[in-house]
């Protein structure tokens, strides 16, 4: 119990808020690495600035650590398989070699999403069990397809979603 709040409390009030879901690529010079995100956030318009958390424990840790750059997808509703495959074995993750390749820069990049951010890493801040990381978009990249064909994945309650429409 930290603060009289046990951590199953903690994660009980927090699956109640959606999250939309993403997925993390980088390339440190030892082969791609790749994490599911649900922390992604906009921070800064000028200069562009994007964030998520990592945990200490995560097995990508070690990499970006070491990388100066990453990709952030921001997934549609129609790819919950990746954000399935990127949850587990690291080993599965770019198993696939038709679901990615690279952009000019080195970076790896998943096929299909419907928008992606390449951001330089600008901080790496321990906060807690994880750390946060500040990301400076160099890149963005949003296909032209209308919005019903492009509507975004959500993670709540510990599943997946698509949004419903009002």
């Amino acid at each position: 119990m930290t603060n009289g709040i046990t951590a199953n409390e903690y994660r009980a009030a927090l699956a109640r808020h959606p999250a939309g879901v993403t997925i993390v690529t980088l390339d440190a010079g030892k082969g791609p690495v790749g994490f599911t995100a649900t922390s992604f956030a906009s921070v800064s318009l000028d200069p562009p600035l994007v964030t998520f958390n990592i945990a200490e424990t995560s097995s990508s840790i070690a990499a970006l650590r070491d990388a100066e750059s990453l990709v952030i997808h921001l997934l549609g509703e129609h790819q919950q398989h990746l954000a399935q495959r990127f949850s587990r074995t690291a080993s599965e993750r770019f198993a696939d070699e038709s679901l990615w390749g690279r952009l000019d820069s080195g970076e790896p990049v998943l096929r299909g999403t419907p928008s992606w951010l390449r951001a330089e890493i600008n901080q790496l801040i321990p906060v807690g069990d994880h750390t946060l990381v500040v990301g400076l978009v160099t890149r963005a990249h949003a296909d032209d397809v209308d919005e019903t064909a492009s509507a975004p994945l959500l993670y709540h309650q510990g599943r997946y979603h698509k949004p419903i429409a009002l």
